[in-house]
């Protein structure tokens, strides 16, 4: 089957796409385009689904990097290849022709960032944790500590959890009205005590308040299972794993 690949103008003309699930090696509750080294997949098939990846990005394996993600607000800048083991980040900058940032999601925010004047590039993973305690923001910074213009640079979240799928408690709305009381705008009210947050919404605010354009692909990782894994979809369903997606963009 064919990679399906979701792109936006506004990263163009750098090679980029947030890859859907279709068109991988991997079976069962993987099925498609697993590209998570941490799931209890067969490493092999994860190896494939990369190399289908690396090859569309037109690059070598070796060239197509990932990072430990922790949901922290770090940023590695790179200039060539990572070696194992992996550094511990959230997101990739690099001014460096012929490599591939690449980050993993199953709802969280997959950011891809493109300053095409100054030839910087930026990747981020923003779940609500990073997104709240700065990973765009930081993202943004190592991309100017590169060369890039603040003005110049695009931003496109990939598919994520939407509103309507990701419900939360009570101490987490209150969290984040702590941080600012203009925070509810986003919030929804749900059943009981709950509550529904708009981690695209929160992102996009978040991305345009540090001074950049911004937009989300508006695609709902938990709402189209034979596109896009899941995490909470899985937890829903008392899966055992889930896979992961890849999104990606090259210099």
């Amino acid at each position: 089957m064919t990679l399906e690949i979701i792109t936006a103008d506004s990263l163009s003309p750098f090679r980029h796409g947030f890859f859907t699930r279709r068109g991988g090696a991997s079976s069962g509750v993987f099925s498609g385009l697993n590209c998570g080294p941490g799931s209890s997949d067969q490493s092999e098939m994860v190896a494939i689904n990369r190399a289908r990846v690396a090859a569309a990005m037109e690059v070598d394996s070796s060239s197509l990097l990932t990072v430990h993600q922790v949901h922290s607000p770090d940023v590695v800048t790179v200039t060539g290849p990572l070696s194992d083991p992996r550094p511990k980040a959230d997101a990739l900058v690099t001014a460096t022709e012929g490599l591939a940032l690449a980050i993993l999601t199953a709802d969280c925010q997959p950011v891809l960032f493109a300053d095409h004047e100054n030839g910087v590039i930026g990747a981020a993973h923003a779940g609500w944790r990073g997104a709240r305690d700065g990973v765009l923001e930081a993202t943004i910074d190592a991309m100017v500590d590169l060369g890039a213009d603040r003005d110049e640079i695009q931003a496109v979240i990939g598919p994520s959890i939407s509103q309507r799928a990701y419900e939360v408690g009570p101490e987490f709305l209150e969290d984040f009205l702590l941080d600012d009381p203009a925070n509810a705008r986003f919030f929804a009210g749900g059943a009981d005590d709950r509550v529904h947050f708009d981690l695209p919404a929160y992102g996009l605010h978040r991305l345009r308040e540090a001074g950049v354009e911004a937009e989300w692909t508006r695609h709902c990782t938990y709402s189209d299972p034979d596109r896009f894994y899941s995490f909470r979809r899985t937890t829903h369903a008392k899966e055992a794993d889930y896979g992961r997606l890849i999104s990606a963009i090259r210099m």
